[in-house]
């Protein structure tokens, strides 16, 4: 028992033989080497764990596969495949004032995931262009011949019946959604246009269409639904964020959490167009009314809903503030304003005897105008002629009484409720006017900076109107800028500045507004956020088939890749340990072996000489 000899014969002759006494100390460690090596493999454990199998990793492959979606819908310019069976559609009809557009739509399967919303992108043609056709006028003009309503539709619904698979139609939802130009028409006539739509298009077509699917929708639907494709589209409604990403806690209604929700923070919407000026935002906090009245009147600017599939879940649950402000866009403004100079004019003229503005020889100053422009307004028994002053800051105060401001808190134009914004963690998107006042004659579109827009804005006014126009021939102004927008420029930028800092009552150095006419080169429609709102529950249909496929198919997808990194740990450490009780038990064993031999049995280490070998074949 004294050594331990080997020898083999394949695949080649050889011998070994060995002393128990002289094995290497690293295969008979002692206690202190053990607690070593077993505390850097315990390290190097924990280490694994933080990198891979925690956080850090559940954030890399979240966020990379979150980002990689939003990306594919933000940029995804490739024609729709319509041969792939797992892709589903819908339409919706936008029923305008001047005309009407089919919009098509389009998304994958769902995941199964009651986390995430569909994919729903635009459909594009073989040519890449997205599917759309718009006709006119609008449908308000059948009002007198509602039995036409089907007929002036049926192209539109012929249109994207191309462009869809025909075994898919049965399964695509159609939505018919009527705005302002209905909104004006008596009720009768409304429901007698939208009776023939419910009557006449489930004859010709077989699209997923029932009565509720075609109305006429409010300023506030509307305007929520601007909002859900706006944010849709930035990707807010994604939950998972990075560390550096803008969040916000959010009080829900109902919910039995006793902690805020903390989500990705949503933008607001700012849009001005000719007649009107909107905004909306969510107010992730529960609010409060300065009095039974205001609070009345919020409960029809405040719209709650929920986006998720799930009713009772609360993570896609938003309160979100959208008001719609009538004569207050850029056109309307000016025409009120030109009004108020007639009036006024004329009343002091007569009351003081002069004839200020009645020649070109002796114009009524305007400093809403850029300096020496010529102007004439009114119809032609009282017409008023005008000579610009450029005088922004003039100009804007004298503007201000035509924002109807109250003293009451919480309110902005004409004294309408208005939820505090935190303006430390918000961010606001401005459409329309509010692009165009910066980018088309001041070049500033995009990050908005009061200070320098107002210095631009002063500059320009002072120009002379002879050096605006030798800059417009020039082409030193965008392509589409046109003389009108080069005389009312002055005004417009004024009116923009006091609807946003005295009107919405925005703090003139708020860094977080980004005035765009498109969301990554993409014009965003209502329309988008309808199509999600209205589909929200179809992804229980996929959850519900997922759950179909047995307890084997549920256990592989939930089974996901950092469990297996888990378990590949748990086989490392019990590996581990395995050696470690064999290099402890080899240890017993070796000193057992060495309390049996004496100082005579062993002459042959102190000499040098060989020992009997005890031969073991394999």
């Amino acid at each position: 028992m004294g050594r331990i000899s080997c020898s083999c014969l394949f695949p080649a002759s050889w011998h070994f033989s060995l002393s128990t006494q002289v094995l290497p100390r690293l295969l008979i460690p002692s206690i202190r080497q053990l607690l070593f090596s077993g505390l850097v493999l315990c390290l190097i454990g924990l280490l694994y764990i933080l990198l891979v199998s925690g956080k850090g990793y559940a954030n890399w492959t979240g966020n990379e596969n979150h980002f990689h979606r939003h990306l594919a819908r933000v940029t995804d310019v490739d024609a729709t495949d319509t041969s792939n069976p797992n892709l589903n559609y819908g339409l919706v009809v936008d029923c305008g004032s001047s005309g009407s557009r089919v919009f098509v739509y389009c998304w994958p399967r769902h995941n199964g995931n009651p986390h995430e919303l569909l994919d729903i992108r635009q459909m594009r043609d073989q040519n890449r262009k997205p599917v759309v056709m718009k006709i006119k006028p609008g449908i308000s003009e059948l009002a007198k011949t509602p039995e036409k309503a089907s007929d002036y539709i049926y192209p539109l619904l012929s249109f994207a019946a191309q462009h869809i698979p025909k075994n898919k139609h049965q399964e695509t939802p159609l939505y018919i959604l009527c705005t302002a130009g209905m909104r004006v028409l008596p009720v009768s006539q409304q429901e007698a246009l939208l009776e023939d739509l419910r009557t006449d298009i489930p004859v010709h077509f077989n699209f997923l269409f029932s009565d509720s699917h075609v109305e006429v929708i409010s300023g506030k639907q509307e305007g929520v639904y601007a909002w859900i494709g706006i944010n849709f589209v930035l990707g807010r409604f994604d939950h998972v964020h990075n560390d550096g990403e803008a969040v916000v806690e959010v009080n829900v209604l109902g919910s039995d959490q006793q902690e805020a929700l903390v989500r990705k923070r949503t933008a607001g919407v700012l849009d001005m167009g000719g007649v009107s000026t909107q905004i909306a935002y969510e107010v992730p906090k529960t609010v409060s009314f300065a009095s039974p009245q205001q609070e009345e009147v919020a409960k029809n600017l405040l719209a709650e809903f929920n986006l998720g599939c799930d009713a009772h879940r609360t993570e896609h649950v938003y309160r979100v503030y959208v008001s719609t402000f009538l004569g207050f866009g850029g056109n309307a403004a000016r025409h009120r304003y030109e009004e108020s100079l007639l009036r006024n004019t004329a009343a002091r003229n007569k009351l003081f005897g002069q004839h200020v503005g009645e020649t070109p020889e002796s114009p009524l100053l305007d400093p809403c105008l850029p300096t020496d422009l010529q102007d004439e307004i009114g119809p032609a028994p009282q017409k008023l002629h005008l000579r610009g002053s450029g005088d922004f800051d003039h100009c804007r105060q004298i503007l201000q009484p035509f924002l109807n401001r109250t003293s009451e808190s919480h309110t902005s134009l004409s004294g309408v409720y208005q939820p505090a914004i935190d303006y430390s963690n918000s961010q606001f998107y401005g459409f329309s006017e509010f692009y165009y006042c910066t980018e088309d004659v001041l070049r500033m579109g995009g990050d908005y900076n009061a200070s320098k827009y107002a210095q631009a804005a002063k500059s320009y006014c002072a120009t002379q109107w002879k050096t605006l126009r030798e800059r417009f021939d020039s082409g030193l102004y965008a392509s589409h800028t046109d003389l009108h927008r080069l005389k009312y420029q002055c005004f417009k930028s004024a009116w923009m500045y006091e609807v946003l800092h005295s009107g919405f009552s925005f703090p003139a150095n708020y860094k977080s507004l980004k005035t765009a006419l498109l969301v990554y080169d993409k014009e965003v429609q209502w329309t988008l956020g309808a199509i999600l709102y209205r589909t929200r529950f179809l992804p229980l249909r996929d959850i519900q088939q997922e759950s179909l496929k047995g307890v084997h198919s549920h256990w592989r997808h939930s089974f996901s890749f950092v469990n297996n990194h888990y378990l590949f740990l748990a086989c490392f450490f019990i590996v581990f340990l395995s050696i470690m009780l064999y290099l402890l038990r080899l240890r017993r064993i070796h000193r057992r072996t060495a309390q049996r031999c004496t100082p005579s049995s062993v002459p042959w280490l102190e000499e040098g000489l060989g020992s009997p070998t005890l031969p073991i074949n394999l």
